[in-house]
């Protein structure tokens, strides 16, 4: 995900401000990862620089300075152009947990290796749990259900590979350890 490409969407229906900008993130994407207040601002000059965004009035509202921004033509053409774009599926799979298993087979045994596996299985199931009562909350709001459903798919996808892979893991062991 593209930082400034949010922060364009975040401006295009009007001006707002960086703490502003990061409390609309928050709220509107309750699931991702946060952007701290320092890679907003980076961000916002970035985009100043490259003018997708033009500077506009300062407030101060009982604390410091507050610069509002607002996106330019070519902002929202850029914004346009990247929302047309396909995000094609990634040639490679970034699996931290694949990865750990691997490593515990080659320095360890498949003992360790099933032990992590089921300990990460315990960690995604609470988790699931946790996406499944956003979901029933009957006062969360949609955008924090949609998420939830994102987030319960993934979590899904993890443990029927966390269950296959726990079946394969003496023939893993075998295979990266002869």
């Amino acid at each position: 995900m593209s930082a400034g490409h949010v922060l364009l969407g975040l401006l295009a229906n009007g001006q707002r401000h960086g703490y502003d900008l990061k409390r609309q993130y928050q709220r509107r994407f309750p699931s991702a990862k946060p952007l701290a207040a320092a890679q907003i601002y980076a961000t916002l000059e970035r985009l100043l620089r490259d003018g997708l965004v033009a500077a506009g009035a300062t407030e101060r509202a009982g604390g410091p300075d507050r610069t509002l921004f607002a996106v330019t033509r070519r902002g929202r053409a850029e914004l346009d152009r990247w929302l047309s774009e396909v995000e094609l599926p990634s040639e490679y799979v970034a699996n931290l947990l694949a990865v750990k298993v691997t490593l515990a087979l080659l320095i360890a045994d498949q003992a360790v290796a099933a032990d992590f596996l089921r300990c990460q299985r315990e960690a995604h199931l609470t988790r699931m749990r946790e996406q499944t009562r956003v979901k029933a909350d009957p006062h969360a709001d949609l955008l924090r259900v949609v998420a939830a459903d994102y987030a319960i798919n993934h979590l899904d996808a993890d443990l029927r590979w966390i269950d296959s892979t726990l079946q394969r893991v003496g023939q893993l062991a075998k295979e990266i350890r002869p």
